[in-house]
């Protein structure tokens, strides 16, 4: 790897880092806590160790497109999706819209999946790497929906 590859990595695991400063700044809290969940809801503690492990395979996934693709709409994909990312927990977290967080993670679901297509011919890994993302944000998509159904009023 040369000098500059790798500080264009770094580039892209320091704007995933800003980005998921938000899910730390916009936490569950009480708010969250009081809310009726699903038997299925994943423990609290589950979800830092699940999202460090993302967020370093959404970096080294955009680096990849970049490196191999160039700035081109598998690249312009990785960032909406990283926006759409970072803008859930301040819908959800922050501001308590449960629906328009499910509206936010849908957009996500599908900036996922563009970016998998997109990739999948020129760089096989960079597309594989957000297979994981794929699983959990279904699983946190079925949870928002499921969120909002028991909480109408919330």
């Amino acid at each position: 790897m040369t000098l500059k590859s790798a500080l264009t990595l770094v580039a892209f695991i320091a704007l995933v880092a800003l980005v998921s400063v938000t899910g730390s700044t916009f936490r569950p809290g009480p708010w969250y806590e009081a809310l009726t969940k699903p038997d299925w809801t994943p423990p609290n503690w589950l979800f830092p160790p699940v999202w460090a492990a993302l967020y370093l395979m959404i970096a080294i996934a955009g680096w990849r497109a970049y490196t191999s693709l160039g700035v081109g709409a598998a690249l312009v994909v990785w960032l909406v999706g990283l926006a759409l990312n970072g803008a859930w927990s301040v819908i959800m977290f922050g501001e308590h819209r449960i629906g328009l967080a499910a509206l936010d993670i849908a957009a996500l679901w599908l900036s996922i999946v563009a970016f998998i297509a997109l990739t999948w011919r020129k760089d096989r890994i960079a597309s594989l790497l957000f297979v994981p993302y794929l699983v959990w944000v279904s699983y946190a998509a079925a949870l928002n929906v499921a969120l909002w159904q028991l909480n109408p009023q919330a």
